[in-house]
């Protein structure tokens, strides 16, 4: 049976994560794309290079997030918000890489944290977009099997 999360769970599911779908709808066009993340304070914060998403969301700041935890078909998780975009510069900006720093570098290498230890050396990439997605209004569901999968066809 499908479930409504408590907004605890609903955090804790946001917090737990680093990686989620993200939205964004512009010029007739809705693009879907995955996003590594931090959460912090009821936001978002994420990088990005130059092109579509990034068109998208200037274009039309209102986003949807969704990220889920999926066991089997009997048995998941997913959260859904709704939020505001926001390029981030000068002090937010730096406020933002800290918290994405916090969120990857326990993690191995990679292009994401490549990217985020030379910004912390002190190397400036101006190249790269860092934006938070302000959230004001979150959802979520899961499905809680009850049992073991039984075969149906045997």
């Amino acid at each position: 049976m499908i479930e409504v999360l408590s907004d605890r769970e609903i955090e804790e599911m946001l917090a737990a994560h680093s990686v989620g779908r993200l939205g964004c709808h512009a010029d007739g066009r809705t693009c879907v794309v995955p996003i590594a993340y931090a959460y912090s304070d009821g936001a978002i914060y994420g990088h990005s290079s130059e092109g579509l998403k990034m068109r998208m969301m200037r274009k039309n700041p209102q986003v949807c997030f969704e990220v889920d935890e999926v066991d089997n078909v009997l048995e998941w998780r997913s959260v859904v918000a709704w939020g505001t975009f926001e390029e981030l510069h000068g002090v937010q900006r730096d406020e933002a890489m800290r918290t994405l720093l916090i969120q990857f570098l326990p993690a191995k290498a990679t292009a994401t944290t490549r990217y985020l230890e030379s910004s912390r050396a002190g190397v400036k990439d101006d190249r790269a977009v860092i934006y938070r997605v302000r959230l004001y209004e979150k959802t979520g569901r899961c499905e809680r099997s009850a049992g073991r999968l039984v075969r149906v066809w045997e």
